[in-house]
């Protein structure tokens, strides 16, 4: 692998240099040959040998002219428009990826350097510097500038300690010319005076001269420096665009090769042999044969995925009942088109939206806090205990962020409509994932809720269902949140975040269970959420990253859906952000395979036949199934127009925190700070949230001084403040933070075996009625 070498010792003051060995395609007889490549200020040139650098240049192409074009994974092309055109290979991906950046950032310093010339001319220097000698000219020119001003602070101290001396024996002078009689001595002593003013004269003189010429060297480099200022601000922009672009053409190319990358490698594959076609010119594509990759060969889920024996696409629609036979499954359970045709054939809603939402907020103003001096002080720590100014933040709370979850309510519908409880499992699957859809470019922190705090969203007219979030805890944070629908389907979670700052990223790991039950099949299904990093804290462009494992059981059946969240990796030849996922009955046996991404779309498959494959890399055997053509089961909604200036909200989450008339008083689109900020009055925001937090501190100190004069005995005092019981039982209604939640209670699930807030009801009776008066006041 190639790596950047320091300048040669032949070249006195060079600028960036990038050297290494790449392949050039000669001609279709000897195909590509390995040529010793240097990238020096705008010029690639290349030579037979690294011996030749000394004599004999083989060929030099000017970037700043030039076109840079990747063709495939390792292939790329260099090109001036006329009759200089390299078509070049390097060895691995990575290597080409190295040297493509590179190449972007020496083309944009040449293009640069060129504009700097055409506008500056000889602003300052007599004489332009040579090719070669650009980036030393520059530097020592400005060495050159900065030891000349740093004279001229010298000359200014200088006349300004003479400036004092003289003054002060020029007042003297003057003080003993008033009390002087007029006699003998008296022209002596005006002589003295004249003396000493015309020293203060010259000294003032030659002080302002010095101070002339350091506004004349300033004014006249001002403008260089400001350009040159402004040149690196361009450069880093410049290098953050280009590595984001190399991360979309590595993530285009990776999806470009998936259709081949899930197929065994064999002659009579047309992907392979169109590939093959394709990789270069006649006989060098054999220059890399042994570096094809196939992503199902490194999957970590340890299982690889290959097209079924065409007789069962032939089969599965006419003959579906012998397979069925065949395989011991049921006409409905193999039915490819059943899950298909599930989404396709459900009636259109007859709901009407009973208002027209908005479909905008504030742009979020630019507003520039240095996240470092803050987050240095919290490594390590608990963020839910740090207080954060809003610059942090996004405009909702983390109820609302709770109910984006229900963006794609559809996936649950067709899930309730679903008479086969494995295929029910897919679309659960898929609703999983697609929660996750909208955090990819969320790098905003939602706001804490307060104690108390609760979020609704009705949507029963327009889309089938109610939703309602409350925060039951503060000292662990913990949100409830509970969804009906009248498509028969409910959804309930209670999730307790974690987060610990790491310096180079945060870890946020979601604690807590989330369940769904379908009314009519009596499915319940539970799972847990992976863990969210959001990386570059320090330095560079925040993203996001969802990694982990997630297990889907339907504690019914006992079907289970195991998915797996790929960390993403620059060197992975995985595509960003990649799910894969299995479905399997309470046997094992698996029935259909789930992939995609969680920011783009998920696929599944049904397979038809399993068996052991080959030892993987890490010597373990994967597991071989044949599946079917792979169905789109889910797709993300594109973002509203203009979202990148509303903090990347989507579609449903820009409604989230609208006014509205008839919500509790409690309710999040009440929070004045939550509102400050979305109207873009962010000093008045983080005001009105220290205020707040200060009044839940305070009510805090008031139920823990409560819950102490409740204890009638010493003992009692102490089994309160240390939430146990006489008899060393759990007492939580003891604890002095236990919050006694209004519209949910705390009850044990027989079905999963875990304990979690459920809805109590009352809460939309009251909203009904406006009947309020239970609610605390919060904000």
């Amino acid at each position: 692998m190639s790596e950047p070498k320091p300048p040669t010792p032949t070249t006195p003051t060079p600028g960036d240099t990038y050297k290494g060995w790449l392949f050039k395609w000669t001609n279709y007889i000897k195909g590509y040959q390995r040529r010793w490549f240097v990238l020096s200020n705008g010029l690639l040139s290349y030579y037979r040998s690294q011996a030749e650098m000394g004599h004999t240049c083989r060929g030099t192409i000017n970037l700043a002219t030039a076109n840079i074009a990747v063709e495939d994974s390792c292939n790329f092309v260099i090109s001036n428009g006329g009759a200089q055109t390299y078509h070049l290979k390097a060895s691995s991906e990575v290597e080409r990826q190295r040297w493509i950046t590179a190449l972007e950032l020496a083309k944009a310093k040449a293009v640069h350097m060129q504009n700097e010339s055409d506008d500056s001319g000889d602003e300052f220097s007599a004489v332009p510097p040579v090719s070669g000698q650009g980036g030393g000219s520059h530097h020592s020119e400005v060495q050159s500038t900065l030891r000349t001003l740093s004279s001229k602070v010298e000359d200014l101290t200088t006349c300004n300690d003479l400036i004092v001396k003289h003054g002060s024996a020029l007042q003297r002078s003057l003080s003993e010319l008033e009390g002087l009689r007029v006699g003998a001595d008296t022209g002596e002593k005006i002589r003295q005076v004249t003396e000493r003013a015309t020293l203060f004269r010259i000294t003032s003189n030659a002080m302002i001269n010095a101070c002339r010429d350091f506004l004349s060297i300033a004014q006249s480099n001002s403008k260089r420096w400001q350009k040159a200022l402004q040149t690196e601000r361009d450069q880093r922009i410049r290098l953050e665009e280009t590595l984001e672009q190399l991360a979309k053409q590595h993530n285009h190319l990776e999806r470009a090769f998936r259709g081949a990358t899930v197929l065994p490698a064999s002659s009579s594959n047309p992907n392979l042999s169109i590939k093959s076609g394709l990789s270069g010119k006649g006989d060098a594509s054999d220059e890399d044969d042994d570096n094809e990759f196939f992503d199902a060969i490194e999957d970590p889920t340890g299982f690889i995925t290959v097209p079924a024996d065409p007789k069962y696409h032939r089969r599965s629609g006419s003959n579906v009942s012998g397979i069925s036979s065949e395989m011991g499954m049921d006409d409905q359970s193999f039915d490819e088109l059943s899950l298909a045709s599930n989404s396709e054939s459900l009636p259109p809603l007859e709901l009407e939206p009973v208002r027209q939402r908005r479909t905008r907020i504030p742009d979020k103003p630019n507003y520039y806090l240095n996240l470092w001096s803050i987050m240095k002080n919290c490594i390590g720590k608990e963020l839910s205990k740090i207080p954060m100014p809003v610059n942090f933040n996004e405009p909702l709370s983390m109820l609302q962020r709770l109910s984006e979850d229900l963006e794609y309510y559809e996936l649950l519908d067709k899930g309730a409509k679903c008479h086969n409880s494995l295929e029910q499992m897919c679309y659960v699957a898929a609703f999983t994932v697609s929660s996750y859809s909208t955090t990819v470019h969320r790098t905003g922190k939602p706001f804490n809720p307060l104690l108390g705090e609760t979020f609704e969203l009705d949507r029963i007219r327009e889309s089938g269902y109610r939703s309602l979030c409350e925060q039951v805890s503060h000292h662990p944070p913990a949100a409830a949140h509970h969804a009906f629908s009248e498509k028969g389907w409910t959804l309930r979670q209670e999730i307790t975040l974690a987060s610990k700052f790491r310096g180079k990223y945060l870890s946020i790991m979601p604690l807590g269970s989330i369940q769904c039950i379908f009314d009519k099949s009596n499915n319940q299904y539970s799972w847990k959420k992976v863990t969210t990093t959001v990386h570059n804290i320090i330095v560079g462009k925040l993203w996001i990253d969802q990694s982990g494992e997630i297990d889907v059981v339907n504690h019914k059946t006992g079907d289970r859906c195991h998915l797996k969240f790929a960390p993403y990796s620059y060197f992975s030849r995985d595509v960003p952000r990649k799910v894969t996922g299995v479905v399997t009955d309470k046997d094992g046996k698996a029935h259909y395979v789930l992939s995609g991404t969680w920011d783009e779309k998920m696929e599944f498959s049904r397979i038809m036949q399993s068996s052991k494959g080959d030892n993987g890399t890490e010597g373990k055997q994967r597991t071989v199934y044949q599946t079917l053509k792979p169905k789109e089961i889910w797709r993300k909604n594109p973002l509203p127009e203009g979202a990148e200036n509303m903090y990347y909200f989507s579609s449903l989450a820009l409604t989230l925190n609208e006014p509205e008339e008839g919500v509790a008083p409690t309710d999040s689109r009440r929070r004045p700070d939550q509102r400050l900020m979305e109207e873009g009055h962010w000093d008045e925001a983080n005001a009105e949230k220290q205020r707040l937090e200060e009044k839940q501190r305070s009510t805090r100190r008031e139920r823990e001084r409560d819950a102490v004069k409740v204890a009638a005995t010493p003992e009692e005092a102490h089994s309160h403040e240390t939430g146990t019981t006489a008899s060393g039982v759990s007492d939580e209604s003891a604890h002095p933070d236990n919050y006694q939640a209004m519209w949910f209670e705390k009850i044990h699930d027989s079905a999963s075996g875990e304990t979690l807030h459920v809805y109590k009801g009352g809460y939309w009776e009251a909203k009904e009625q406006g009947s309020w008066e239970m609610c605390p006041e919060i904000f």
